[in-house]
């Protein structure tokens, strides 16, 4: 007996659903057994059918319905007050011992098969799907840039915590997109699911569960960036920042174990963030172990380096801004990337722009690559299989005439503030002044005297001409320094405003807003004082963390507003899809090195009308100033793809489409958008 109630006990522990439900049928077929003996005991001699099953038969009627105990006690005959109340009492003992459990056990697992599938304890037979693991500022920019696909796209997110608000963070966003897009005319189906998982993102059972085995890609977020109200945890995570994250390795080890195993599928994309030197020095070393050709593919991206690039070239040409959001995105023109089959020997770059541009209207090619070994031609267009369309051009005997001493001239840029990619905005003006040695370039810095101190007031830069000690609520010395600085040049100022993304959350982009409200002052007055001044000669660049304040920098007719985490996510989620376009990024985001002979990398660059040209060019289609562009850039040298151009006012044009319907009249305040060397 004693064996037995161990026993017992340790079912009860283990697995207590299924000793209810043992118990709940011992119950019920004793009740049966029973009732049928007694029914067939105290049935009259005359009744014919009152053997142990025909009293089985009896009972379970009664259990089901209790109406059907008039019809048994009609079929029994002259039973007599006793079986009347032994049927009542079988009919009540059922509802509670039958009904009753059967109805609780079967609720309790319907409640608990619900609470499985909300804890992620359930298995999802996935294939072919996204998977974001981990979550931060930039993770639901990475989810709605998906939502313009036009294939149905599955997206699970495996995050420690946090499920309900990350699920309200994603619905209000997606619902955001589908309101603008309604508003702009263009509205969108969505077709994204979105399944968010709560667990452990360090269990391989956790990640089997939402097969990622299967993805298609997996993208590993940073999320040791959250930040707490507190503000000496807040002074320790700023002290950490860019030492290391161990989190984000021990992550990576976990998904290229699984990923590259032979029962994974083929041809997986891991994108994995990162924020600092030695993170990055010991995932390049987990590649060299894990990454298989054929299998998975890690990819580490670099944020502050990125982002430090695209702050530095908006800084220099703010309407890059324009350009690339609407390119570093799946919604309209994009950055394509197609391989070449392995059979056929990769065009060189002359051959594949003569060629695209001799028999194709659509896509406008702009360079080739060897990647992993693969050839991949790369190319602005609608959507990926432009490329291949039959569309030919109409071409008429058009030409241009370009200024062979075109000079990027003298760049001047106000920098108020600081960021965690200060460095990298500083190395990103370095590498403009290596590529462009004909190029001046001044630079004022306005910050607090304890991050101009720690960055020793930026004396290794020879372009940061002055720093000045001052933080937000110095707003005479802020309006009187940046008042002198625009007098002293004649050429047009770029302020940009970095917003602190180490700051707390209730902190975030507070400071930047109030540097925008001043230097807004600042214009205002100046125009006031001054009617021909233009307001278009100060561009301000103005950084923000949180896609909410959008809405308010926009009040205050800023046209060039960087939602940094944007640019991440969107590059993030084309690179999910095809690795190849990481390294056709890593190209357009950086110069030239200082010591190059000849122009190796390309960048996008915005030049303008009355100075690229030595004469002003005629109207034309889209088509023929393409052509004539290129053409008589390989002439001098520096072969060129014109991808549209910038009016007054910030209105973007891109040759998306087809080039014959495009008709382009340029005049002498527009900017071109090109896609060169130098």
């Amino acid at each position: 007996m004693k064996k037995l109630r161990e026993w017992i006990s340790l079912r009860v522990a283990k697995t207590p659903g299924a000793v209810v439900l043992v118990g709940i049928i011992l119950i019920n077929l004793v009740l049966f057994c029973v009732s049928a003996l007694v029914i067939s005991h105290l049935a009259p001699p005359s009744l014919e059918h009152r053997d142990f099953w025909s009293s089985i038969f009896y009972t379970i009627s009664m259990v089901l319905d209790a109406g059907c105990v008039q019809y048994v006690i009609a079929d029994v005959g002259e039973a007599g007050a006793l079986l009347v109340i032994i049927c009542l009492m079988i009919v009540l003992l059922g509802m509670v011992v039958f009904t009753g459990a059967v109805i609780g056990y079967v609720s309790n697992w319907i409640a608990g098969f619900i609470d499985r599938a909300n804890s992620g304890d359930s298995k999802l037979p996935l294939s072919g799907h996204t998977v974001i693991i981990n979550w931060n500022t930039r993770a639901s920019e990475i989810v709605n840039d998906y939502m313009y696909k036009q294939t149905r796209e599955v997206i699970v997110v495996l995050v420690p915590s946090d499920k309900a608000v990350i699920e309200k963070e994603i619905a209000d966003r997606l619902s955001d997109t589908l309101a603008n897009e309604k508003r702009n005319g263009t509205p969108i189906k969505n077709r994204l699911t979105v399944l968010v998982r709560e667990g452990d993102t360090y269990s391989t059972k956790a990640m089997n569960d939402i097969g990622l085995s299967q993805a298609k890609s997996v993208i590993i977020l940073d999320n040791s960036g959250r930040r707490s109200v507190c503000k000496y945890e807040q002074d320790e995570r700023s002290a950490r920042l860019g030492l290391g994250n161990s989190n984000t390795i021990k992550t990576l080890v976990q998904v290229a174990e699984i990923t590259a195993s032979e029962q994974s599928a083929d041809d997986q994309q891991i994108i994995v963030e990162v924020g600092d030197a030695w993170t990055l020095s010991v995932i390049e070393k987990i590649i060299a172990h894990k990454m298989r050709k054929g299998k998975c593919n890690i990819v580490p991206v670099s944020v502050d380096l990125v982002l430090g690039q695209i702050l530095s070239q908006f800084s220099l040409t703010p309407e890059l801004n324009g350009v690339y959001s609407t390119l570093f995105s799946n919604k309209g023109a994009a950055f394509y990337c197609n391989r070449v089959s392995e059979d056929t020997p990769l065009l060189e770059e002359k051959s594949f722009f003569d060629e695209t541009l001799t028999k194709n209207s659509r896509a406008l090619p702009l360079t080739v690559m060897t990647v992993d070994g693969h050839g991949e031609r790369y190319f602005m267009a609608d959507s990926e299989d432009e490329l291949t369309i039959r569309a030919l051009p109409n071409y008429s005997d058009y030409r241009v005439s370009l200024n062979e001493s075109f000079t990027m001239g003298i760049k001047n840029v106000v920098i108020l503030g600081h960021n965690s990619k200060i460095d990298s905005i500083m190395e990103g003006f370095r590498a403009f002044c290596g590529e462009w040695k004909d190029a001046e370039l001044n630079i004022l810095v306005m910050d607090d005297k304890k991050n101009l101190e720690r960055h020793d007031y930026y004396r290794r830069y020879p372009f940061v001409r002055e720093c000045i000690d001052a933080d937000v609520f110095d707003r005479e010395l802020i309006f009187d320094t940046i008042n002198r600085f625009i007098d002293e040049n004649e050429e047009d100022t770029s302020i940009l405003i970095l917003s602190d993304d180490t700051c707390t959350e209730e902190d975030m982009d507070a400071a930047a807003l109030t540097y925008l409200i001043n230097i807004q002052d600042i214009v205002k007055q100046r125009k006031q004082a001054d009617p021909d001044f233009d307001v278009e000669s100060v561009d301000i660049v103005v950084e923000i963390l949180n896609p909410k304040n959008y809405d308010v920098v926009h009040n205050y007719s800023v046209n060039n507003i960087v939602i940094s985490n944007r640019y991440i996510s969107k590059m993030m989620a084309q690179v999910s899809e095809k690795k190849a376009l990481f390294s056709f990024y890593n190209d357009i985001l950086s110069y030239d090195a200082e010591n190059s002979t000849s122009y190796e990398s390309k960048e996008l660059y915005i030049k303008p009308v009355s100075k690229f040209f030595a004469e002003h060019p005629a109207p034309a289609t889209a088509a023929d100033l393409v052509r004539a562009v290129y053409e008589e850039s390989c002439r001098i040298g520096n072969p060129s793809i014109l991808l549209g151009y910038v009016q007054p006012g910030g209105k973007l044009t891109l040759f998306s489409g087809d080039r014959n319907a495009i008709t382009v009249e340029l005049t002498a305040k527009d900017k071109l958008v090109l896609f060169s060397g130098h």
